[in-house]
Formats: structure tokens, C-alpha cells, sequence
């Protein structure tokens, strides 16, 4: 067996190499796998070595979000086979703390989260990883669908933080990949009126597709003025903000309806920005954030699995794993064509 990986060797910078196929410990798996999604976070460490605090520090491996085929068992794996389709929930966490104890644990203090320095990521052929965070696929799901349950967890947490249920209005504000799994999310979860707000036509003909009630481009028109015409001055139930914009964080304030709530999704490149609490407290509305998503995986695949929610118009560039540097390239010259681009590994 031959173990290709990509190695983020500086600056925009990568480079294929060939390493060892990882031997596995009594509780892993040997994944070969098959499809990894390019994250806006893996363009962020390619382009800046960092985010917040964590700081690429050498050679490094993008990517967190995969799928592939078991083709290895630890001697302690009972509830997978070889051959089985599974979906990596990339964070390990101690579960020892009292957030992993409390089954919070995607708050653990220690957790280690692929491509999140100074752990590596998984663009690469073959991976060991722990069999408890390898989600079996059903037949009717494939890697490339299983690649995006992990996007699609953050769309489902966002949608459970803001408690969307049947008959809520939800303003969600950026159509990247994020928004739009949680314009899914919220569909599910029983929203009947969603309006997505971003500046790029291309993302909000997908929102359309995808099943937005409307949309509003922020460019051409004033988001909240347009949401105050429709709501006739009450606001929306909920408001996810996505974007990780100064400017549409700022925005929640003038959007949520009297005791609805906002929920943080996006993180921005600011960690002070000026906001108007004054309007919160008026309205009483809450403010819920999140922070990757925890017990979700199980749901997400049920979902796609019984028609629920439809990963499959997200992905918009599928590269070869051979053509990463150039994916990569590609994204990052391309913002505004790229909703989501995949590696197929296989």
C-alpha cells in the first residue's frame, strides 16, 4: 500500500509526498479514504499560517472533513467491518473533562481536531483514526455525500443553538457552504420562511435551489431595511449570521424579533466589534453561539440517508487528489464561482 499525503510546506505552498501507512492502535480503524472537502479554514491556514491562536508551525496537512472505506480493524473493533463506508468526526476529545462528562464535548479544553495545528489533517490515502468517531455509511449514501456530513453538523448545531422549529422565520446571513447547510438544517427543523442575505449571485442561485424562501443581495439592496418591509417592523424569529462579517454580526441586532434569538456561527477576522446591546435588551432576545457541533454525526447521516436533507447540489468542483495545490489555487482565485469543492482521494 502506497500512502500519498499533502503537505502545506509555507505560504500558499503545497507539495505531495510519501509517507508511511500509520499502523493502528487496538481502538482504530485504517480508513482509505476516499473524498476530503477544501474548508474555508483550510484556505485560511494555506493563506495566513494561522488562526487565532493556533499557528502552522512546519510542514502541515489540511483537511477535516472526509469520508472512506475501513480496510484495517484494531483488535477491540466490534461495531465496524472491513469494507464499511464511514464518515471521520474529526475532533477526539479526552472524555474525561466536565464538558466531554456532561456531553458537551465539543467544548473539551483538550480535544484534537484534524488540520487544527499542531495536529495534522487528512489529505492523504490511508488514515488511523479512533473506531468510536467512524460513523458507518448506509448503502444509499456515498463518501462523496459522507465528506459533507461534517459541514452539514454545523449547519444542524446552528439550527438546534437557535431552537428552529415548525412555523419559524430565519434570516440567514452568508451563502457560503455553511449557510446553506444550515438553510438545510432549518428546513429541516421546520422553517417555513428563510431568507438568505449574501453579496455573491452565484451562492444566492444556490440558496434558491437549495430551497430559500428568498433571497436578498446585500450589495444591491439594504438587508435590513428590505427584512423590516417584509416582517412589517417585527423581525424574524431567528438569526443565524454565518458570513463571519463585522458588518452582518452587527446587523442581528436589527433583525431578530422581540424574544427571538441570534445565533454566531461565523467567526471574523476582528475580536472586538462595536454592536448595539442596547437593541437586545429592548427586545429581550437571546444571543447563542457556536463552536463546531457535538452529538450530531448519527442524526446528519439518518437525515441524508432518509431524504430529510440533500448534501448533494453543495458541492460545486470536484478536483483529483493528484490536483490538490491546484484546487486549492483555485479556490481561493475563484470566491465568488466556489460554493464547495471536493478531493476525490480514491
Amino acid at each position: 500500500m502506497k500512502n500519498n499525503a499533502v503537505f502545506m510546506t509555507g505560504l500558499n505552498k503545497m507539495e505531495m509526498r510519501e509517507v508511511e501507512v500509520p499502523s493502528i492502535k487496538d481502538n482504530e480503524v485504517l480508513v482509505k479514504l476516499e473524498y476530503v472537502g477544501i474548508c474555508g479554514s483550510d484556505v485560511h491556514y494555506l493563506e495566513h499560517g494561522s488562526i487565532g491562536d493556533f499557528v502552522v508551525d512546519g510542514d502541515f496537512i489540511l483537511g477535516h472533513e472526509c469520508a472512506g472505506e475501513v480496510v484495517g480493524l484494531g483488535s477491540n473493533v466490534t461495531h465496524l467491518n472491513l469494507g464499511d463506508k464511514v464518515a471521520l468526526e474529526p475532533g477526539c476529545t479526552c472524555g474525561q473533562c466536565e464538558f466531554c462528562k456532561t456531553g458537551k464535548y465539543n467544548l473539551c479544553p483538550d480535544v484534537e481536531f484534524l488540520a487544527t495545528p499542531p495536529y495534522h489533517g487528512c489529505l492523504e490515502n490511508y488514515i488511523a483514526f479512533p473506531a468510536n468517531m467512524c460513523f458507518k455509511l448506509p448503502v444509499n449514501i456515498t463518501t462523496k455525500e459522507g465528506a459533507l456530513v461534517e459541514p452539514l453538523a454545523v449547519g444542524m448545531h446552528a439550527a438546534a443553538q437557535g431552537n428552529v422549529k415548525l412555523g419559524d422565520s430565519v434570516v440567514i446571513l452568508g451563502s457560503g457552504c455553511i449557510g446553506l447547510v444550515t438553510l438545510l438544517a432549518c428546513k429541516a427543523y421546520g422553517a417555513t420562511d428563510i431568507t438568505v442575505v449574501d453579496v455573491m449571485p452565484k451562492r444566492l442561485e444556490y440558496a434558491m435551489k437549495l430551497g430559500a424562501t428568498r433571497v436578498i443581495n446585500a450589495k444591491e439592496e439594504d438587508a435590513a431595511a428590505k427584512m423590516d418591509e417584509i416582517t412589517k417592523g417585527n423581525g424574524v424569529d431567528v438569526v443565524i449570521e454565518t458570513a463571519g462579517s463585522k458588518i452582518t454580526i452587527k446587523q442581528t441586532a436589527y433583525l431578530v424579533k422581540r424574544g427571538g434569538t441570534i445565533v454566531l456561527v461565523g467567526m471574523a477576522p476582528e475580536d472586538i466589534i462595536e454592536y448595539n446591546f442596547a437593541k437586545i435588551m429592548a427586545k429581550e432576545a437571546s444571543i447563542q453561539s457556536v463552536f463546531r457541533y457535538r452529538n450530531i454525526y448519527p442524526k446528519a447521516i439518518k437525515a441524508i440517508s432518509e431524504g430529510i436533507i440533500d448534501v448533494s447540489g453543495i458541492v460545486t468542483h470536484e478536483f483529483d487528489f493528484e490536483d490538490t495545490a491546484k484546487a486549492f489555487d483555485f479556490v481561493i482565485n475563484n470566491k465568488n464561482d466556489v460554493v464547495k469543492a471536493v478531493i476525490k482521494i480514491g
